[in-house]
């Protein structure tokens, strides 16, 4: 079984370093929204680092939907509206300025921030927000999601989490460790190491829970990771594979992998019972099931028409439908939110892409420019695509806008980082 093969590299295949990963802007988008993000004035002592509108500033960029204006090019650096000369702006060319002012009071730092549409010469945004002066980060992101949505009128996605496998040798000697960060990259924690492998982490609905496939046993085994306490538990632990857990939108339920009766096929486990349902019923492999946007049906891996080819089945026990055609490697389905496009591994002439698929049309389109591309994690909503990928012999995480229009890498300080994971939006 060609697909057998496969499915035993991928779950071998983890990688990446300790130390928080690095931001390398690599490609921007064409047509870019003009965006000025005036300096913060500041009232008392700020915490040591970054500024906040440093980080709004990254943030933006990183989507690849906007054009920041560097502040040395600003005419003027007001705080708030009676400062703004929207004629000055439009001068340089801008769509949007943020203007604001940071006041710290004790061990609390507090934002005040404004956005101006500068052609029509109106606040468009005007808010309040606050955070300990240890987590300016997060308010620097909260602020950055109210600016992203403002514009663009979609959720923003600064404030969710990246989860990782990174991979460090030294001599015989390999430590695999699942670690947590902003989508930055930065605020790095690590969740869990060890000698053996770690692969294929999935975010709960509510980002409280991680479910992943752990070798420490000598064998592929599904635990559960409550990331507030630490504790683990394992959901899966048959004879044979257990591997690809996925959730279900309401939590309740994991879809995985199992070999349990001899040959890999998808079943659905009720985590409050652990009672199995066997959703697939075919000779060939299937695998790397992904719930679709309405959690009534989903995409899947299978070999059963000779080769790795993704899936759909619109409910359980229903026939699949093949959707993938062209090419003999097609895997790793991931959907977006909105149920308008299938992300997935694509091989053409021996290298490996990452194509998105119109679920309305059938059109298919590579949104990768790198090779050896794989494990695919779609932004909440709906925007942005992480996937790990090579560069310069090492693997690094690589993030595109949904269309492919822009790209930002995210390689390690050292080793290599594998198997992305992008978190739900918290609530």
């Amino acid at each position: 079984m060609v697909l057998f093969g496969w499915l035993m590299v991928m779950l071998m295949a983890a990688s990446a370093a300790r130390a928080e990963l690095l931001i390398r802007i690599t490609e921007g988008a064409n047509a870019a929204i003009p965006v000025a993000v005036v300096p913060f004035a500041e009232s008392g002592v700020m915490p040591a680092g970054d500024k906040v509108s440093n980080i709004v500033q990254a943030d933006l960029t990183m989507s690849g939907e906007f054009q920041l204006l560097a502040p040395e090019k600003m005419l003027s650096l007001p705080s708030k509206r009676s400062e703004v000369y929207f004629r000055d702006w439009r001068l340089l060319g801008q769509r949007y300025v943020l203007v604001g002012e940071l006041t710290r009071s004790g061990q609390r730092v507090e934002a005040r921030y404004e956005l101006f549409d500068v052609n029509r010469e109106q606040r468009i945004l005007g808010e309040t927000a606050g955070a300990s002066a240890s987590n300016i980060r997060s308010l620097a992101h909260h602020i950055s999601d109210r600016v992203y949505e403002t514009i663009t009128g979609e959720p923003g996605v600064f404030s969710t989490k990246l989860a990782y496998i990174t991979l460090t040798t030294s001599g015989n000697e390999s430590v695999y460790r699942l670690q947590v960060s902003d989508i930055d990259g930065q605020r790095s924690k690590i969740r869990l190491e060890s000698r053996e492998p770690i692969l294929s982490p999935a975010w709960s609905p509510d980002g409280k829970k991680l479910a992943y496939v752990s070798f420490e046993t000598g064998k592929p085994v599904i635990f559960i990771h409550e990331l507030a306490t630490g504790k683990r538990t394992k959901a899966a632990d048959f004879p044979g594979l257990n591997s690809a857990p996925a959730w279900s939108p309401d939590g309740q339920s994991l879809l995985m992998t199992l070999s349990r009766d001899g040959n890999a096929e998808i079943y659905q486990m009720n985590l409050a019972s652990g009672k199995t349902t066997k959703l697939t019923n075919h000779w060939a492999i299937d695998t790397e099931a992904a719930w679709d946007h309405a959690g009534r049906g989903i995409f899947f891996t299978s070999d059963r028409s000779g080769g790795p080819q993704i899936y759909y089945m619109e409910r359980p026990g229903a026939e699949p439908r093949r959707l993938t055609f062209g090419s003999r490697y097609n895997a790793r389905a991931r959907p977006d939110s909105k149920g308008e496009y299938v992300y997935y591994i694509h091989q053409r002439q021996n290298t490996f892409h990452i194509a998105r698929r119109n679920l309305k049309t059938d059109e298919e389109s590579i949104i990768t420019r790198t090779g050896s591309d794989e494990s695919p994690s779609v932004s909440p909503n709906g925007r942005m695509l992480i996937y790990s990928t090579q560069q310069d012999g090492k693997g690094v995480l690589t993030v595109v806008s949904a269309d492919g229009g822009a790209a930002y890498s995210l390689p390690a300080s050292e080793g290599e980082v594998r198997e992305p994971a992008w978190g739900p939006i918290s609530r």
